[in-house]
């Protein structure tokens, strides 16, 4: 994106624009962005989520994240993340001066046109519904279809409240299915729509949309709602930040590397393809693929079976030298940059195969180490390859979890269902938590799908 310098008049009697432009206003304005670049940060209120901000891999991710952080980039500001426990508190906390911006999607109400000023990029929203695609499979294409339908909602959300309101508006027949128990989410929902374990839900379309992209088997086409709009916000007292917001994604917004995050976030496949991703590929009785070599070598150095290395590359790039997953992770062995260069492989290399490998080891070794408690060797395997996936703070957070609700830290078919819980407020909130929100599912197939993958290795391919 381009780099973005606003010029700040000390009478503030010019309002600062992009590519240092200046636009005249009728009388001086506050000097809320004097301060802010003053102290060389801003200070940002947002709600942990899939859509909006969490960490991946030790490193913060998410669609608004991402936008916040080219912003605060272009004009060289550091960022201040503090979480709300949920959307309502937002407001709260931003008009108590705990912040200097909202950066997440809050409706635009009248009521808070009084006390904020909405700006940077206005969205609208709209509830749809989540239906599976494919053979066999009726599409909805009309919400009068719903009637003698089962919708599946969770309680006392507000997809319980506009279904309920629908049901009202069509003279009944919608049978609302409510799920009351604190350990799923609306997202647990849309993956059991796609794995045919119920027959529909409602969600956000933004969230819909991101979840395509693990489920290209759902269908969100079918509005349910009315278009609610929303943006991100600031105080009144800050109509320099707020102007400054507006000028920026306006100028920003067909930029090429502006529609790079949102093609990583709502159109990039967010897990491999099933049906290639079940298939070990072998190239013969005493080979898995061309860079064994490199395999058995550097699995030496952690006394691992070549195989298991052998899997996880498989499974995070099926063997691809310059794969780039949504997230950034690269190369043989899926590795992020900065966890690359942080065991010897420079951001430059990270096609090379040999240098992937190396550093990978490196990486495992670490994490070896951070879970040597766990006495069981096959146990700790599991640990460390979810902490390979997912970041090992995420599977901490999981193991804090699991010993506070009495269950074993040490045993990973106990602690996966608090990587999954990690996901929902009640969890991610609770204080022996340290890295927030997470997509645990993802993780827990990962697992999953490695173990499979190196038994089956074991079985067909000989040391």
């Amino acid at each position: 994106m381009k780099p973005y310098f606003p010029i700040i008049i000390a009478l503030a009697l010019f309002l600062p624009s992009s590519g240092c432009k200046e636009k005249k206003i009728q009388k001086p304005l506050s000097d809320d962005y004097f301060q802010i670049r003053k102290k060389g940060e801003i200070n940002v209120l947002t709600v942990a989520g899939s859509m909006s901000y969490f960490i991946y891999k030790g490193e913060p991710k998410g669609y608004e994240y991402e936008l916040l952080n080219d912003f605060a980039e272009s004009c060289k500001l550091k960022i201040n993340i503090k979480l709300a426990e949920n959307e309502s508190k937002l407001v709260e906390m931003l008009l108590k001066n705990e912040g200097d911006l909202i950066a997440y999607n809050i409706p635009i109400t009248k009521e808070n046109k009084a006390s904020l000023f909405y700006c940077g990029r206005e969205v609208t929203n709209q509830q749809v519904l989540i239906q599976r695609t494919g053979k066999g499979e009726t599409q909805l294409k009309d919400v009068t279809d719903l009637i003698g339908k089962d919708v599946w909602v969770i309680h006392d959300s507000k997809y319980q409240r506009r279904m309920k309101n629908l049901n009202d508006e069509l003279g009944g027949g919608i049978n609302i299915r409510v799920i009351d128990k604190d350990t799923i989410s609306a997202e647990d929902l849309i993956e059991m729509v796609a794995m045919g374990k119920i027959p529909y839900t409602v969600s956000d379309a933004d969230i819909a949309k991101l979840n395509k992209t693990y489920y290209p088997n759902i269908n969100i086409s079918l509005q349910v709602s009315h278009p609610q709009r929303a943006s991100w916000a600031v105080r009144k007292t800050s109509p320099f930040l707020a102007a400054i917001l507006n000028d920026w994604f306006k100028e920003n917004q067909n930029d090429s590397h502006y529609k790079s995050i949102v093609k990583r976030y709502f159109e990039m496949s967010k897990r491999p393809n099933d049906s290639q991703m079940a298939m070990a590929i072998v190239m013969g009785p005493h080979q898995i693929s061309p860079f064994d070599h490199f395999f058995k070598e550097y699995a030496k150095q952690i006394q691992w079976d070549w195989r298991l290395l052998a899997a996880i590359s498989f499974q995070e790039s099926k063997f691809c030298t310059n794969c780039v997953s949504w997230a950034g992770a690269t190369g043989l062995m899926g590795l992020m940059p900065k966890t690359a260069e942080a065991f010897g492989l420079p951001s430059d290399q990270l096609d090379d195969p040999e240098g992937s490998v190396m550093a990978a080891t490196g990486f495992l070794k670490r994490l070896n180490r951070s879970f040597s408690e766990i006495q069981n060797e096959n146990e700790r395997i599991k640990f460390i390859l979810a902490a390979y996936n997912a970041g090992a703070g995420h599977i901490y957070d999981a193991q804090a979890l699991a010993e506070k609700y009495g269950k074993d830290p040490h045993l990973w078919e106990e602690v996966e269902e608090y990587v999954r819980l990690k996901s929902l407020p009640e969890y991610y909130n609770d204080p022996v938590c340290k890295q927030g929100y997470f997509r645990g599912t993802e993780t827990i197939n990962y697992v999953r799908n490695v173990v499979d993958r190196w038994n089956q290795y074991q079985e067909i391919v000989k040391h």
